[in-house]
């Protein structure tokens, strides 16, 4: 029996020994695994809410899972790895990205740090550098990053519009082909819902290449502006088309903490006025935090209603909002998921923006994401269930079937950590797990910054 970490020199690439690469058929022995993501019959959790597990990969595929020294196959001998009781997950599911966007940075920072800034700075950049090729190579380079970190599966906003939605669009295409069966790709149209009444003609062509290219109709809904009547009939006009294209709807929502920023209640308003049928995803909801605790409870009974999941980008919003030169912020800018869970919304955290003026830092890692959401969501002390928030409940909200969780029959898209325990999965960055996809060990490393040096306009 083997253990893949005790044996390794440090700082090399995390991998398998040899043994099980080259297999057909291995085992895993002695994981722990989040009951959360576990379906498996016979196995059962502990005070931290792991399962000790035994798994069989065979072609590629989960053959089996139970519980640790009590599940066999029958004709079972097989090269195996001992986890010691190191934790085992599925590879994780980032639903809220913009891998258009990523990597701009260096040649277009924010300057300022704030909304406006960020605005501003990505317009200006996408008027000068967005070609097809900048584009894709940008894109590229984000999903090797991800990848690397352990995610299957990822969904993108895009920018559409301009001569934008035609430029990228495409692109976006092509690389869902050439990741297809490696990461699971899903694009959004982003836009802002004001074109629905000032620029009719191309709302349609937006929603027409959505549709042509099997995305989802996405719209910022809060741009500065109070709702009214007239918010209220674009939201008419998005929910009865994406409803008649069969396509479902992913908003960004209240991106801000001023006082006027209200227009998640008016979404669940028009969904049950509208009866749509498809999935909505609101993300941000940074207002709904800055509410009356009574107003709040109110519209999220309507968000629960109207069956629409939520959402939260810690990191990129606590890098935007309540930013003041001189001042230190005050407020963290996130959504209320404890009071939206217990309401019975689906509740997720996501990357968002990655080095562009959105958001300076990260690096599409959804379990530096996910630490960082439970420091300031304080996800810790309150249940085990939290796991679900970057790969069970986004897995459903994309309508992934099998991904997100461990069960028998689904690929052997696995991430397999040092971390024992929560305290320690939360403790360290994790930067030696392995990451398999259908069985095999990835390359453990992202990609290197200088690959992009000549987008930015920078000499080796």
């Amino acid at each position: 029996m083997t253990d893949p970490f005790a044996t390794r020199p440090s700082p090399p690439p995390a991998t398998l020994p040899r043994e099980v690469v080259e297999a057909r058929a291995w085992r895993i022995e002695n994981a722990r695994a989040p009951l959360c993501l576990l379906q498996a019959s016979g196995v059962a959790g502990d005070a931290d809410g792991f399962a000790r597990i035994d798994l069989v990969v065979e072609d590629g595929r989960i053959a089996g899972i139970g519980p640790a020294g009590g599940f066999h196959l029958d004709g079972e001998d097989l090269p195996r790895v001992d986890l010691g009781g190191r934790i085992l997950l599925p590879r994780l599911v980032d639903v809220h990205t913009h891998i258009d966007k990523g990597h701009i940075w260096p040649r277009r920072p924010n300057p300022d740090g704030t909304f406006p800034g960020a605005l501003s700075a990505v317009a200006a950049d996408r008027d000068a550098h967005w070609s097809a090729e900048d584009v894709a190579r940008r894109m590229d380079f984000s999903l090797r990053c991800a990848l690397a970190h352990g995610t299957g599966a990822l969904r993108t906003h895009i920018d559409s519009s301009g001569r934008q939605t035609a430029i990228s669009w495409p692109v976006f295409a092509e690389m869902r082909e050439t990741w297809r069966g490696i990461v699971a790709l899903q694009g959004v149209s982003l836009f802002p819902l004001d074109l629905i009444h000032e620029d009719p003609h191309q709302f349609h062509e937006i929603v027409s290449t959505t549709a042509r290219y099997e995305g989802v109709l996405g719209a910022v809904t809060f741009l500065g502006s109070a709702p009214d009547a007239r918010i209220d009939g674009a939201l008419d006009i998005l929910m009865k088309t994406a409803a008649a294209e069969g396509l479902d709807l992913d908003l960004h929502v209240d991106e801000s903490l001023a006082p006027e920023a209200r227009t998640l209640e008016r979404i669940a308003d028009a969904a049950i006025r509208n009866r749509f049928p498809g999935r909505i995803l609101a993300g941000h909801c940074c207002a709904l935090a800055a509410m009356e605790e009574g107003e709040a409870a109110r519209v999220i009974d309507k968000v629960a209603q109207a069956r629409i999941a939520v959402v939260s980008l810690p990191m990129c919003n606590m890098y935007l909002q309540d930013r003041a030169a001189g001042r230190t912020p005050r407020m963290r800018g996130v959504a209320p998921l404890h009071e939206l869970e217990a309401a019975g919304v689906p509740v997720m955290v996501a990357s968002d923006n990655t080095r562009d003026p959105f958001y300076a830092y990260g690096d599409l890692d959804l379990l530096e994401v996910f630490r960082e959401a439970t420091r300031i969501l304080h996800l810790d002390h309150s249940g085990n269930r939290w796991l679900r928030t970057i790969a069970a409940t986004p897995a459903d909200v994309m309508g992934i079937d099998r991904a997100g969780r461990l069960e028998a029959g689904d690929a052997a898209d696995l991430v397999l950590l040092r971390a024992r325990s929560m305290d320690e999965l939360l403790s360290r960055p994790q930067s030696d797990r392995i990451v398999l996809a259908a069985g095999r060990p990835l390359a453990s490393s992202p990609p290197d910054y200088s690959e992009l040096d000549d987008l930015m306009h920078r000499r080796p």
